[in-house]
């Protein structure tokens, strides 16, 4: 398993584009971007590194135990290999996957 990094999630928007994998395509249904930790179980919500809620995924507000390099300017250049990538609605976290079939639907 590799580190997630910004060009991982910019592969998988090409893979999910058109779909409710991305958040253009599932925002109006309610889904909001965050990053889920396979080893923890814990959901983060995608922010800024304001701390402010990012309408897309955005590594830069992930806490510092889950990043594994930065950019000398700071900002977060990769994140553990457990992170995944996905949303929240209603409490529940959705995988690309899982949430593109509930936009389909």
């Amino acid at each position: 398993m590799d580190a997630m990094t910004n060009s991982t999630l910019g592969l998988e928007n090409r893979t999910f584009h058109g779909t409710g994998g991305v958040s253009a395509g599932n925002r109006e249904e309610g889904f909001r971007p965050a990053f889920r930790d396979a080893q923890t179980g814990r959901v983060y919500a995608s922010r800024f590194a304001s701390g402010q809620p990012a309408p897309f995924h955005l590594l830069d507000g992930l806490p510092d135990e889950l990043v594994i390099a930065r950019h000398a300017s700071g900002r977060v250049i990769a994140v553990k290999p457990s992170i995944a990538s996905g949303f929240v609605r209603r409490g529940r976290f959705y995988t690309r996957d899982e949430a593109a079939r509930a936009v389909a639907h």
